[in-house]
């Protein structure tokens, strides 16, 4: 999460690639070949989720199969990362408009796509925008959990008609449909057996996971839900953080014994910035009791702290994505 103070301060200079989208890009899918890279940004707006009027701007990366052999490409056919964004983080051109986002345009959806490209060479690489972002600097996940204009989430159980299983699914069994990728997901149903899904949040981008966390259970005992669930290898909590007072971090220890027995390899990458801030102590609390009670439960989920000897600042907040 960002804070006011944060908005203030310098960011990085505006690194390359992905400058702007044409003006073309408000009407329909369109794709931007980026400087000194083969691999093609494919951008697809409004794209259905699971109810009417629940629609999401997507972005996708492919995969870089350049040099594999047909058999080696195809390992890649089914495979895909999907990631939340923090607040302040839009589209590049979008940033470029707005004073305060300006300074951390090269912290947009497009830049992040090709750092998880580097990370993620072999998967499909989704960015989901936000629905909302508020005064072009508060991201909102409205389509996923019950949230404030701010984006402070309101967590619920797991609903088969409209909740964030059903959203995610829905989102991507659409968006690989519109981008006419092989085997894509059925909205309803399972998934194909090679289908495999790491998620990735960054920030306010986290109370997806953590709304997937309070849905564990119900998904996991519904067998409209279950397969897809099971697909589901890695969770990476990215330095998590929004305006609300609490619940930063799953602290249900319920919820947290259904995530400890699901299989999933738990992550979570913090900086100071977020787990160390004296005004907001409750955020490095969760956090400890979030891993604590993961390995109580006999979960052995990875942690670390980056940037732990240097002043907590948002420039590092945002490294994060670059260090995981």
């Amino acid at each position: 999460m960002l804070s006011a103070r944060a908005l203030k301060v310098v960011g990085f200079t505006l690194i390359t690639a992905a400058k702007a989208m044409s003006s073309e890009a408000a009407t329909g899918p369109c794709e931007l070949q980026v400087s000194g890279n083969q691999r093609k940004l494919q951008r697809l707006l409004a794209v259905p989720g699971c109810v009417l009027n629940r629609e999401n701007d997507l972005l996708l990366l492919r995969p870089d199969t350049d040099g594999e052999s047909c058999s080696e490409a195809k390992k890649s056919d089914n495979k895909h990362v999907v990631f939340f964004h923090g607040d302040i983080q839009n589209f590049q051109e979008e940033m470029l408009l707005q004073p305060d986002a300006a300074q951390w345009a090269s912290w947009s959806l497009e830049q992040v796509a090709l750092v998880l490209g580097r990370r993620f060479p072999h998967r499909f690489i989704w960015v989901v925008r936000a629905s909302r972002i508020y005064l072009h600097k508060f991201s909102c996940y409205q389509n996923f959990v019950e949230s404030s204009m701010f984006g402070a989430p309101e967590h619920g159980p797991y609903s088969a008609d409209c909740g964030a299983f059903c959203q995610l699914r829905a989102l991507l069994s659409h968006g690989m449909d519109c981008a006419k990728l092989p085997n894509p997901l059925q909205p309803a149903g399972g998934a194909d057996p090679g289908f495999s899904l790491i998620l990735v949040g960054f920030s306010k981008g986290c109370v997806v996971l953590n709304q997937l966390v309070y849905e564990l259970r119900g998904a996991r005992s519904d067998p409209q839900m279950s397969t897809f669930v099971k697909r589901i290898s890695d969770m990476f909590w990215l330095d998590g953080g929004h305006p609300g007072g609490s619940e930063t971090w799953v602290t249900d220890k319920e919820a947290l014994k259904e995530l400890g027995a699901s299989g999933v390899s738990v992550h979570a990458h913090v900086t100071p910035y977020e787990v160390c801030d004296p005004m907001r102590a409750w955020v490095g609390q969760e956090h400890q009791h979030f891993i604590k009670t993961l390995e109580e439960f006999g979960s052995c989920p990875s942690n670390k702290l980056h940037f732990e000897d240097e002043p907590a600042s948002i420039e590092n907040h945002f490294r994060v994505i670059l260090e995981f």
